[in-house]
């Protein structure tokens, strides 16, 4: 059985799920961003708790399909960008079309309805984030980067880097105070 976690961005999400889960007796096969595939059937009432207790730490079990889907899409965003060790070689689109097994124009469309943006500008911004944590990091170059996240050139990346942060890669990358969000926030 699937259950579905909105805001489960990061691997501290994931491990809270798993606390949250072994405290209620509840026994998975697997936990991925957003997705929690439980052994057995689960009762309302452990339904109801873990409701709850994700609830108290900022998570929220979803029923909605559309929500889930939303929640799938973005998933499969952040996994990508922030920890898959490189990125796709072929189209986003194809990628996302493969991996949730849903026509790219349907999933595209429902995204911008529901989010008010579109699914490039969501996987634009997140690049961009990760742009900004391997800035600050300082283990790899821009090209390095540029190369890393699948990007045409360094021009390419330094291009869009500015016209989401307004500032150069350069110039971030020199500020004492290096402002990141969270990847809730994007």
């Amino acid at each position: 059985m699937k259950l579905y976690v909105k805001y489960m961005v990061s691997i501290r999400c994931k491990m809270l799920v798993k606390t949250e889960l072994e405290a209620l007796h509840l026994h998975y096969r697997s936990i991925e961003l957003g997705e929690i595939d439980v052994v057995d059937d689960i009762t309302e009432e452990q339904r109801s708790k873990l409701k709850i207790s994700l609830a108290l730490s900022g998570l929220a079990l979803m029923d909605d399909k559309k929500a889930i889907l939303i929640e799938r899409i973005k998933g499969v965003i952040v996994e990508m960008v922030h920890y898959a060790e490189e990125q796709p070689k072929y189209k986003f689109s194809e990628y996302l079309s493969e991996k949730l097994q849903y026509d790219y124009t349907y999933l595209a469309n429902l995204f911008s309805e529901v989010t008010g943006i579109t699914i490039e500008h969501f996987v634009i911004n997140h690049k961009i984030e990760r742009v900004k944590e391997l800035l600050i990091y300082d283990e790899l170059n821009l090209t390095e980067i540029s190369y890393l996240l699948n990007y045409s050139s360094v021009a390419h990346l330094s291009m869009q880097f500015k016209k989401v942060t307004g500032l150069t890669p350069t110039f971030f990358k020199k500020l004492k105070y290096r402002k990141r969000s969270s990847l809730e926030d994007v």
